[in-house]
Order: C-alpha cells, then sequence, then structure tokens
C-alpha cells in the first residue's frame, strides 16, 4: 500500500438521489486500495436533508460547518461544528439542515451496505 494525498475538491462529487439538496464525494475508500474504512464528504445546502432511512453498516461522523437536527432512532440531536455522531448499523436516522450548508464527514467500514428508506413512522 502506498501512501496517497490528494485534493478532496478534485474527487468526483454526486448528488444523492434520496435527499434534497444532498450530495457526497469518498474521499478514500476501496477504489483507492482502503483496505478496512471509507472517508466521505457529506454537503448539505440549506433547506436540504436525508428522509429516514436505514444502513447496513456503522456510520462515524464529525461535523465540520452548519447545524443540523439528526434524527437516530427515536431522539433528535442537535448537531454542529466539532460535534462526533455515531450511528448503529440497522438504525433508523434522518437529517434536517438547520443552518447550511451542512458538511460532515463519515467513514464506514468496507462491506456492503444497503440503504433502506423508510416512512416518517419508521
Amino acid at each position: 500500500m502506498k501512501p496517497i494525498v490528494k485534493r478532496a475538491s478534485e474527487v468526483t462529487e454526486r448528488t444523492i438521489a434520496a435527499g434534497t439538496s444532498a450530495s457526497t464525494r469518498v474521499l478514500l475508500g476501496p477504489e483507492d486500495g482502503m483496505p478496512h474504512f471509507a472517508m466521505r464528504r457529506f454537503s448539505m445546502g440549506a433547506g436540504g436533508g436525508m428522509p429516514l432511512h436505514t444502513n447496513t453498516v456503522e456510520h462515524e461522523q464529525y461535523v465540520l460547518q452548519g447545524r443540523a437536527r439528526i434524527r437516530i432512532g427515536e431522539t433528535d440531536h442537535e448537531v454542529g461544528p466539532n460535534d462526533v455522531v455515531y450511528i448503529p448499523a440497522g438504525v433508523p436516522h434522518s437529517y434536517e439542515v438547520l443552518e447550511g450548508p451542512f458538511d460532515f464527514l463519515c467513514m464506514v467500514p468496507n462491506l456492503p451496505d444497503t440503504l433502506e428508506m423508510l416512512d416518517e413512522d419508521g
């Protein structure tokens, strides 16, 4: 494995179809030869977010800027810069931007991940 240094701004940004004003960049991942984890940057604009959903892998997140309400299970959390968030695999969660842009890093294991959209009643 060789060291990797690259500009995050040069990584392809992809719109998140299930979200509102939401996009992501895979900063480091399997395509780069990462053996265990992927590092992704998510950006959500003012009024943006993601509806309630589950993933089959855990999420470890670090908020860079903005503020959002994140529902994890049955509890709402307001988060902002320098907050960290852990979402266990399979737990319903959603994002509502309170102050945009809302940007965060999200680390996930390099395992198969299935995203399942839920209705607001979970």
